[in-house]
């Protein structure tokens, strides 16, 4: 199995663009079913590179295609219509990679598509999602790993991309990861992703990234202590250098000045230790340990 999407994924792109092309076709050619592009101006025509359908809204692309999953690619200050139109169409699964939303934007869309729709909203500022074999919704690589066990949960993608591809270099494969983005508002966190693992029996070990700000890591790290504590379960904090009161790539990735605690990387590691979880100082060190975990 694989968590939020797999071969049965249905996929529209919203942002046919340079960009969206160039990641469809390869989301295609790894065998994803993309099964149209969005956009308004070119209904009714033909996308010449995927040969695909082209229409101008979500809702026929669900009617005519029966699309439950929406790759949105749009530039920044129209992604908030592109996702409550993915969602006022009936589409299950948003994944967002556009990157700079601006917060008020999310904080409306996360109240209507996700508190109160209760769709799968995976972003926005992510990679996307991969489960190997099966299905490929994003900018992940996908020649970098293979099917397996681990299931990765992510708020970084090139730290994710190395975790992966060491992890295959040992012979270890994912059940499904999961690039959640590093914006301050985001559409599914890290303790929902672990959860939805920890109902995977396909997925029997879990691997996260996650950085400095904010608490969620330490949310999911109470949850696993209290709910499968039996399970190898690796993280990596990235931040370790980062000072106080700077923005470290990712909007959300800044440690508070005069804040509560428990945001920098080392206090993190230091928490989420104490609930049992065995937490790098770098990526290649996080592989390593997942490695003896399963040896």
């Amino acid at each position: 199995m694989s968590i939020f999407i797999d071969e049965s994924s249905k996929v529209v792109v919203q942002g046919i663009g340079s960009q969206g092309t160039f990641h469809a076709k390869r989301n295609q050619d790894y065998g994803t079913k993309v099964v149209a592009g969005i956009h308004p101006k070119k209904g009714g025509s033909r996308w010449e590179e995927l040969d695909l359908p082209v229409y101008a809204s979500v809702k026929e692309a669900v009617e005519a295609e029966g699309a439950n999953t929406s790759m949105v690619m749009v530039p920044a200050p129209f992604t908030k219509d592109a996702i409550l139109e993915a969602y006022e169409a009936g589409i299950e699964t948003i994944v967002t990679i556009t990157e700079g939303v601006p917060v008020h934007d999310m904080t409306e869309v996360y109240d209507a598509v996700v508190r109160r729709g209760g769709v799968r909203l995976i972003g926005p500022n992510c990679p996307g999602v991969i489960s190997p074999g099966k299905s490929n919704v994003g900018i992940i690589p996908a020649d970098i790993t293979g099917a397996g066990n681990v299931g990765l949960v992510s708020r970084s993608g090139t730290l994710t991309y190395q975790i992966m591809h060491e992890l295959a270099q040992a012979g270890i494969g994912i059940s499904t990861c999961v690039g959640i983005g590093g914006d301050p508002v985001i559409g599914t966190q890290f303790q929902e992703v672990i959860q939805a693992f920890a109902d995977d029996p396909d997925t029997h070990a879990i691997a996260f990234v996650g950085e400095i700000g904010g608490s969620e890591e330490q949310l999911a790290g109470e949850w696993i202590r209290d709910n499968i504590p039996d399970t190898p379960v690796v993280g990596y904090i990235a931040g370790f250098e980062a000072p106080p009161g700077k923005q470290m790539g990712h909007a959300g990735a800044i440690v508070k000045e005069g804040g509560p605690g428990g945001e920098s990387a080392a206090e993190k590691k230091e928490i989420l230790e104490g609930y049992g979880i065995s937490v790098a100082l770098n990526p290649s060190e996080a592989a390593q340990l997942m490695i003896e975990r399963l040896s």
